[in-house]
This record gives structure tokens, sequence and C-alpha cells, in this order.
């Protein structure tokens, strides 16, 4: 038996991630020198290594609602173009020393006006961000435009994102608390989309279950589901026998976009080893690995591909699969996934596994 990929090994694979929250993973030394600069005093610590182990406890609650509660403190420091365009910027770098090659990161431009900023300024200086860090630190970064889903500006910023998918949005997004907004409230924008020929990913399944799950892809018609974990709660318990939901969700392959760290700490899972991953990667859904909020989980995508391999004895070829669904589950046009997938990451794998086996 060959021996399981090291920490090490997995960083240094060509790797894709969809499901990123740029107000989720900001550096706290960052969020520390913003708060200074612009006057914001309501970190609850000052110190960047005591503000990053708080971000990591205050997630851990088991609750997305709390959970959610840390985004004030980062929201916060991101109300200039200044402070977007640098923390888009430092997104780009850090994502490419996790080996990443290419990322779709989301970010609700609504939450960025409150020092005056338009939405169009908002995107512009992330875009800029996203574009001055990929070309420095060769990794391609695209925005998804969010939309909170207790809010009432989702068509808005629907029309933002076809207004500007030539120029670094790769997509659209709703998120916030699921319970008690369901997607059916959004239908107006998801409809724009579809006649836009524009992509779209939806929040679903996370901390509410299959009917949240069900409206995102019937009602609305969602080309992903982020998280979707709980479409587990339509499959039995040894994976013999699926739902009629779950088993369109496969037939379809649908992309799950599966954050395991994240959905601990929200209490979607009880823990890495019982995370729902491990049967959908064993029936073959379209299973995606993702990072969520990298601050707050205290994660990189390499670590939850160690987390995984520990959990659940995966290797190389496991890895490989998940890097290749999340390539072809990506917003890209399809003649630019192919050329990632036969010129980056097919050959970077098996170096990895030809590196390995000679060991």
């Amino acid at each position: 038996m060959s021996r399981k990929p090291t920490r090490e090994e997995i960083r240094r694979a060509p790797k894709v991630l969809l499901h990123d929250h740029l107000d989720g993973g900001l550096r706290p030394a960052t969020v520390a020198e913003l708060a200074d600069a612009h006057g914001y005093t309501a970190l609850p610590e000052n110190e960047p290594e005591a503000l990053g182990r708080w971000f990591r406890d205050a997630s851990d609650s088991g609750s997305l609602e709390r959970y959610l509660e840390t985004f004030t403190h980062t929201v916060a420091v991101m109300q200039t173009a200044d402070a977007l365009y640098r923390v888009a910027r430092e997104c780009a770098e850090d994502l490419a020393a996790d080996g990443i090659v290419y990322a779709e990161v989301r970010y609700a431009p609504e939450q960025h006006l409150v020092e005056g900023l338009s939405l169009e300024a908002v995107v512009e200086a992330v875009n800029a961000g996203f574009l001055d860090g990929g070309r420095e630190h060769g990794v391609q970064v695209r925005s998804l435009l969010t939309a909170m889903r207790h809010q009432a500006r989702s068509r808005e910023i629907a029309e933002l994102a076809v207004r500007y998918r030539d120029h670094g949005v790769a997509g659209f997004d709703i998120a916030g608390a699921e319970a008690g907004n369901p997607p059916t409230r959004h239908l107006d924008a998801f409809e724009y989309l579809q006649r836009e020929n524009a992509h779209f990913t939806i929040h679903a399944g996370e901390a509410f279950g299959l009917p949240s799950i069900w409206q995102a892809i019937q009602w609305c018609g969602a080309d992903r589901l982020g998280h979707g974990v709980r479409i587990i709660d339509d499959i039995s318990e040894d994976g013999a026998k699926l739902g009629r939901l779950a088993e369109y969700v496969r037939d379809k392959r649908i992309p799950l976009e599966m954050c395991p760290t994240s959905n601990v700490q929200t209490g979607a899972a009880r823990s890495i080893a019982a995370h729902p991953i491990g049967l959908l990667t064993r029936l073959r859904f379209r299973v995606t690995v993702n990072t969520d909020n990298r601050l707050m989980s205290g994660t990189t995508l390499s670590e939850e591909f160690t987390r995984l391999v520990e959990a659940f004895g995966y290797g190389w070829a496991d890895l490989r699969w998940f890097t290749i669904n999340a390539m072809k589950s990506s917003f890209l046009h399809f003649d630019e996934r192919l050329a990632l997938i036969d010129d980056v990451l097919k050959p970077g794998f098996a170096a990895l596994e030809d590196r390995q086996s000679t060991v």
C-alpha cells in the first residue's frame, strides 16, 4: 500500500477552489492594521495572533448564526477601495502560496457601502486586487458576487454580475442564514441570470434541509450548490437507497461545494470523520472540497485535503478526483477549463505521484 500524501506534498499539488469568502479569509494582521488605520475600535483583540485565535474560537460554537457574527469585524474594515484592493490582492497571494491555480472567491458588494462607495467601485477595487495579485503570484482568481438572502437587492447584484462578467466576475451567489430565507424569494434575480446565460451558485443545504436544496435546483436553476451537505438526509445510512432528490443531484452531476471544517464548526456535521463527504464521495456525487472561510476556520485547502486524508485514508487518486471535479464545475469557459485540466492539473498530480513512488 502506498503511503498517504503528506500536508507539504498536498500543498505543492495544483488545486482549485470554488467556495471561499473574501471577508472570511483576511489575515489577522491585516484586520488589525486596517482597523487602526480607519478608526475601527470594536475589535475583540488588537494583537494579530490573539485576534486570529478569537476568530477561530468564536467560530466553533456549532451555530451558523453565531459563526456569521464574526464577519461584523472583517466587513467593518473593508469599506474603502484601498482596503478592498489590499484584501483581494493578499487573498490571491495566500491562495497561490497554498498551491491553488484557479479560484472563485465570493463577497457581497452591498456590505461594503458604509463609507460611500458605489457597488461598481467595490467590484472594480476587488477585481483589480485579484488581477494584480494573480499576475504577481501565478493564480487566476475570479469573483462571485453575492446577494444577502435576507435583503432585497438580489436583482440589482445579479445585474451587476452580468455587467462585469467579462471583467473578472465569474458568477452570482446568495448567502446568509437559510432558515426563513428561502432561495425562491429571489426568483426574479435567478430568472434574469438564466435569460442572460449567466452562471450562479446558491448556498443551500448547509443549515437548512432538503427543501432548501430542492428550491435552489428545481425552482431557481442553480448550477452548483453551496455546501449541499444536507442532501445526505435523502440517502439511507448505508448509502444503498437514494431518494428522488439525491438521485437527481447525482444523475445531473450537480456540483456540491463542500466545506468540511466549516460544517463541523456550524454544526452541520459532527466531525470530519462523520462528515457526509465520505459517503457522498463513495457514491460518486460531484463532490468538491473547499475552505469557506480561511480565517474563521483557521484553514487552507491543503489543510482540508489533509484532514480528509487522515479521516478517510484518501490517496492521490482521490485528491486528483476532487480537484478535477472542481475544475469541471468552475464557471470558466469550457476550453479554459480543459486547458487547466490537461496542461496543469493532471501533469501536476502525476509528477507528485511519480515522486512518491520513487521514494
